[in-house]
């Protein structure tokens, strides 16, 4: 009987260098916690959601504005009974102009109607690629280079809402200012390397928040007031039965000095802080400044 690998399809406006650079960036569009490098041939990558799915994943071919090929080297997928039925199979990223457009074919070979797993993750590898994917290459329209990065829950949106409002929780306890009202104004503060004011300008329930950066300082880089003018973003939508959030920090670019920094930093708040919280009641967020706080009341 001849197997069939899972493949799908999509059609963006965007060039296919644009969709190239967004592909690598592969935390902006697969939800879960990635750690290593996985925008150069030969780089090694994890993949980790929950306790449910491990991978890992060696970059084995790198063409720009045409193809991204990873290798499975590792797996345990703890749904079924062969838990590594992904080792070996590769993960193929095909791009090319048609038309105007940019097509870009995903196939994970090896991934077929005979595997245990198979009815899961290609329902999976469906959302992730056709909506979340497909949007985070739209995004670069503009250039789309805002950070960006997508976590997915269990819990309801109303859920992921009341968490996101609970800033203290995930990103800092050094706030002061209401946090959870449409526009309050809160001052976030990190011993004496950041300190920004930040303005919440738009709370949809269940939705999106939106917050504007009205003034802002960093202590490490030339350009003190990078963020100023800026908007963090988070939109939640339901996915089957799950809640998409997707984080944007819109004008947070490559160009910016901080952005590496800033980058790390995001990368585990949202994806690490943000998602516990969400998931277990309990974040990661920078502790009080008690000292500075002490100071602070006499």
């Amino acid at each position: 009987m001849k197997t069939q690998d899972f493949t799908t399809t999509i059609t963006v406006d965007q060039t296919p260098q644009q969709a190239f650079a967004a592909i690598n960036d592969v935390r902006g569009w697969w939800s879960g916690e990635i750690d290593g490098p996985t925008d150069e041939l030969g780089a090694e990558f994890t993949y980790r959601y929950k306790e449910f799915h491990y991978s890992k994943q060696k970059l084995v071919e790198f063409v720009p504005g045409k193809r991204v090929v990873w290798l499975v080297t590792e797996c345990s997928i703890n749904f079924v009974e062969d838990k590594d039925e992904w080792k070996n199979t590769k993960i193929i990223f095909d791009i090319s102009a048609e038309k105007g457009k940019t097509q870009v074919r995903f196939t994970h070979e090896g991934l077929t109607p005979q595997g245990e797993c198979y009815d899961a993750c290609s329902n999976a590898w469906t959302g992730i690629i056709t909506d979340s994917l497909r949007r985070y290459i739209a995004a670069r329209e503009d250039g789309g280079q805002d950070f960006t990065t997508v976590i997915w829950v269990d819990e309801t949106p109303e859920e992921v809402f009341a968490a996101i409002n609970n800033v203290r929780g995930w990103w800092s306890n050094e706030i002061e200012g209401p946090t959870d009202k449409a526009g309050a104004e809160f001052d976030y503060h990190f011993q004496d390397v950041h300190r920004c004011r930040i303005r919440v300008t738009e709370l949809i329930p269940g939705q999106k928040v939106v917050w504007l950066v009205l003034d802002n300082e960093f202590n490490f880089i030339e350009d003190k007031s990078e963020w100023k003018g800026t908007s963090i973003i988070f939109d939640i939508s339901k996915k089957s039965v799950h809640t998409e959030i997707r984080f944007t920090h819109k004008g947070l670019i490559p160009d910016y000095e901080c952005y590496d920094i800033c980058y790390k930093a995001w990368s585990y708040y949202i994806n690490e802080s943000l998602y516990q919280l969400i998931t277990t009641g309990v974040g990661g967020p920078n502790l009080r400044d008690e000292l500075n706080h002490t100071l602070k009341l006499k």
